[in-house]
């Protein structure tokens, strides 16, 4: 049973001030600076968990923050690592992934069915009868995931910042500590990580703290020196930007060197029920007892093949803890004067032995020990069991390296000591300490201040010595811990179940290279990301494929390798909003606001419902006249000899013939042929242009002209007039009653037709008028200087009075723009799609030596493999009507999504827009899949929906259109 040690000097907690918790229901006790592991271990918890799968009991297994057995819920988060976790005075813990709770788990019966459920069984089974699918595709979506969010929770989001420095070293065990010091007293700009509380690695875990105490007062006297505990650098990226995870938020630091000294994960062995709670790695018995004054165990028995095995007995025992025996895979003689040690302590050496099977029914009792053979095997006939508590295994070690995988380093395997070490590492990346194969105490400290001398180097600072000690000599990790049992249960992977007969099934089905190792079992791709698995997982396929581990090699380890909670990555909510000139009016008209990149727009104006509203504003502008405010769109003037040349580069329609005083349509693709871009060009004069842009893409866009300018060598200059200009929309059939007597400008069909570009005066305010119909009526775009635009609108709005104007939001634009089946760039197209996918081969004219995109284009127009169509649902519609992005289906496969749709007041009915393959151009009829797994069946029909003709944007005069 776990208890509380007497107090030591370097605990990590304060027995002063006593804390109150609650898990599982059960109230408990704790110390200030307890993390929750340590916390229920001293209370006798030792069952904390439930594994993924078979719902198996689990309890404390690394107490380092490297495995997944302890993860639990409270009232405002989950997957809370105990731990690393303080506990906090009030709070409600639970396990994860139960049902019922710890003790009465219902998941507890899928152990018993676990024959069943081999490895990949999702992959072959449930499909048939297909009928059943969908039951069986919700029952394993119930199950799966680890902890629940409640939507309820406030939204919790960290500051992001940026950090600077010469030199970044990761990890402040004493190798780190030494090339950190080093560094810093040399002058360098240096910044420490360690995911530790504390700094000393594990130094912290052994008896005698001379050494870890030296070092720590070094590095407090240096001003230059910044030491962040509680820190995770989760990934390396190009030019040594590394991004670390600290409790107050994520920091984008920037270094013009690394060093990692992150030492070193211990590795367990497998065997019979190496997962029952009591098994654990020695060092997190050794961490649980001097950090936090924790025994782990009543009685220990320890799992060695190698020195540190010998002397964690000898460093527990002193703590207080009974050590019964140490089963030495190897042979003893080799271990020396430790073994004489651990002799003359009363501690029984069962050599070139193991643990074939852990024994006890939730909770480990006691362990059988095997005689090996000399080929490493276990021989069943000298079983022989010892009563304990606790099995602390101490087998070996695999380098915490993914920062030198992710920089590039090249790692080989070395048989001495029995592990990956870095080869080959890029410019401005150095290696440490056990990470580097350094194991001995004061090789490491060598180490870690020739990396430093190194680093320095690099940087072109004076150096220090870079004589490096030279790695182990021992065998620090044993090349076989693995030890088949005839009724398995022997865990390889204790974040997702998986056993040794796992792997050997999946190597046997033909996944026989580490990445399809991995993939198929998902080894490795759990919370833990390998930690404690993947070096088993190596030497158990290394030995199927019968090659060596190095050729075997190890799978990539991507950033992050580390878990890193959302509120970190979202950072605060900083981001820029703008408003146009008309927003407080549109505020106080009851204007219901939505983001629209970085602007805020009327979505509807109230106080109607918002399905009311947007049909009101709808029929406002089909029957009489509607107002809005487009101020965030785009707008971009063109100037120089080269302009006409210049747009028709840009843009897919040949825009050098457009006449002055008109406009044109305007479509931009990227290199690749793909819609990236739409607005309308004018022309005010022969060197003189005048482009919108989409909402979103204004500032891309602009700057992806500047950048053309400079590939064509053309003589062009472009000046971004978003700000500075405030734009609106007035349509409807009454538009010319309402704006004619504002403006000097003729707007008759004779003076001003359609697509016309004209200069004058609104209400006394200098303007540019367009003629253009988004919406589908008679219609102008005004564009006046942002500081006079409010005027602007609120002389149209009292002007308009009298014939029922009425301002209209973005939602009402849209459902009008769909009725004349008119795209969005970026909603009915997306990242891959052509012109000829959206329909819009008209937009392309090839007859132009050469545009943006062209070459690419050309190859597309054969190729397009989509199509957008119009479909239609009559009103009356009686079942459950499409969303966006609900999937179109064709001989019972995806065949496209819809991209658009809304209910027209107009025609009285639902009519969308689909992006779909392209043999089903044609189809009369498109079958959509919509909430609740139903497929309805919707009529494909030409665009535009409504006044196919124009002859409302374009009618003879104003009257006509009113008949």
């Amino acid at each position: 049973m776990a208890k509380r040690l007497p107090a030591r000097d370097g605990e990590w907690i304060d027995r002063s001030r006593t804390l109150r918790f609650s898990f599982e229901g059960r109230e408990y006790s704790a110390f200030a600076g307890d993390t929750i592991s340590s916390a229920l271990l001293a209370n006798g918890v030792r069952v904390l968990g439930r594994s993924f799968k078979y719902h198996r009991p689990r309890g404390v297994f690394s107490a380092a923050n490297h495995d997944s057995n302890v993860l639990l819920q409270s009232d405002s988060d989950f997957n809370i690592r105990g731990d690393v976790t303080a506990v906090a005075d009030g709070m409600r813990l639970s396990a994860i992934n139960t049902q019922g709770g710890l003790d009465k788990d219902r998941g507890r019966f899928l152990d018993r069915l676990s024959p069943l459920l081999p490895v990949g069984f999702y992959y072959k089974t449930f499909h048939r009868p297909k009928a059943l699918f969908p039951f069986w595709e919700n029952q394993i979506r119930k199950r799966a995931g680890l902890g629940r969010i409640d939507t309820q929770w406030p939204e919790l989001r960290l500051p992001k910042r940026h950090g600077f420095c010469d030199l970044l070293v990761v990890g402040a065990g004493p190798s780190g500590l030494s090339a950190a010091i080093a560094a810093a007293e040399s002058g360098a700009r240096v910044w420490l990580v360690d995911e530790n509380a504390r700094a000393g690695g594990s130094l912290n875990d052994r008896q005698d703290g001379a050494l870890r105490d030296q070092l720590l007062a070094r590095l407090a006297d240096l001003p230059n020196l910044t030491f962040l505990p509680d820190t995770v650098a989760a990934g390396w990226y190009a030019d040594h930007y590394v991004p670390l995870v600290t409790p107050k938020g994520l920091i984008r630091l920037r270094a013009r060197a690394v060093i990692v000294a992150g030492g070193v994960y211990e590795q367990p062995a497998v065997f019979r029920n190496n997962d029952l709670p009591g098994v654990m790695l020695a060092s997190a018995a050794l961490r649980l007892a001097r950090r936090y004054g924790v025994a782990a165990c009543e009685s220990a028995v320890i799992l060695a093949a190698n020195s540190d095995a010998y002397r964690n007995a000898l460093e527990l025992k002193a703590l207080g803890i009974p050590v019964k025996a140490i089963v030495d895979l190897d042979a003893p003689e080799t271990r020396g004067d430790l073994h004489d040690q651990v002799r003359a302590a009363g501690i029984a050496v069962h050599g070139r032995s193991t643990v074939y099977s852990a024994e006890g029914e939730g909770l480990l009792q006691a362990v059988t020990v095997c005689a090996l053979d000399a080929e490493g095997r276990a021989k069943p006939e000298t079983a022989q069991r010892i009563d304990c508590d606790g099995l602390l295994m101490s087998v070996g070690y695999a380098p915490a390296a993914p920062i030198l995988y992710q920089s590039g380093t090249r790692m080989v395997f070395a048989e001495i000591p029995g592990q990956f070490v870095p080869e080959q590492l890029p410019p401005g990346v150095f290696a440490c300490g056990r990470v580097n194969g350094v194991f001995d105490l004061d090789a490491r400290v060598a180490d870690g201040a020739a990396a430093a001398g190194e680093a320095l180097a690099h940087l072109g600072m004076q150096a220090g010595p870079t004589a490096r000690p030279g790695r182990s000599s021992e065998r620090m990790s044993h090349p076989w811990p693995v030890f088949p049992h005839p009724k398995g249960k022997n865990f390889v992977d204790l974040d997702e179940d998986l056993q040794l007969k796992d792997l050997e099934r999946a190597a046997a089905e033909g996944f026989d290279n580490i990445e399809l190792l991995k993939r198929y079992s998902t080894v490795g791709m759990g919370p833990s990301q390998g930690k404690h698995a993947n070096m088993n997982a190596v030497r158990i396929l290394a030995r199927l494929n019968k090659q060596s581990i190095g050729a075997t090699g190890t799978t990539t380890a991507r950033p992050f390798y580390h878990p890193v909670p959302i509120k970190h990555l979202a950072g605060r909510r900083l981001r820029p909003e703008r408003r146009t000139p008309m927003h407080g009016w549109h505020r106080d008209h009851g204007a219901v606001f939505m983001p629209a990149g970085h602007w805020q727009r009327p979505k509807y104006y109230g106080p109607a419902s918002e399905a009311e509203a947007i049909r009101a504003e709808v029929m406002a502008v089909r029957e009489g006249v509607g107002l809005i405010d487009v101020s965030t769109l785009g707008k971009v003037e063109v100037f120089g000899p080269d302009a006409a040349r210049f747009m028709d580069q840009l843009y897919t329609l040949k825009l050098s013939t457009v006449k002055q005083g008109m406009t044109r349509y305007a479509l931009m693709v990227d290199e690749a042929g793909v819609v990236i871009d739409d607005g309308v060009c004018a022309r005010w004069g022969e060197e003189h242009f005048y482009v919108s842009t989409t909402t979103t893409g204004a500032e891309a866009i602009f700057r992806q002209m500047q950048r053309m300018i400079g590939e064509w060598n053309l003589k062009v200059d472009v000046v971004n007039r978003t700000s500075q200009l405030a734009s609106m929309n007035i349509a409807g059939p009454l538009t010319r009653d309402v704006l004619q007597p504002l403006t000097d400008v003729d707007l008759s069909q004779a003076a001003f037709p359609f697509l016309g570009a004209r200069q004058g005066r609104v209400a006394g305010v200098p303007a540019w008028l367009f003629r253009v119909g988004f919406v589908g009526e008679l219609g102008f775009e005004i564009h006046v200087p942002a500081a006079q635009a409010l005027h602007v609108w609120e002389a149209l709005m009292e002007a308009g009075a009298s014939r029922g104007i009425r301002p209209f939001g973005v939602e009402a634009q849209r459902q009008l723009r769909l009725e004349k089946g008119h795209l969005i760039v970026g909603q009915d197209t997306d990242g891959t799609s052509s012109p000829f996918d959206a329909n819009m081969a008209w937009a392309v004219k090839f007859d132009k030596p050469f545009f943006q995109g062209k070459r690419s284009l050309q190859i597309l127009k054969e190729r397009a493999a989509n199509r957008l169509v119009g479909f239609r649902l009559p009103g009356s519609h009686p079942g459950p009507i499409p969303r966006e992005c609900h999937l179109v289906i064709h001989d019972d496969d995806i065949a496209g999504r819809v991209t658009s749709i809304g209910y027209s007041p107009s025609l009285k009915a639902w009519v969308g827009l689909a992006m779909v393959d392209k043999t089903l151009a044609d189809a009369a009829q498109l079958s959509i899949r919509v909430e609740g797994a139903v497929i309805i069946q919707a009529d494909v029909v030409p665009t535009p929906f409504y006044d196919p003709e124009g002859l409302r944007q374009k009618p003879e005069t104003a009257g006509e259109v009113n008949a």
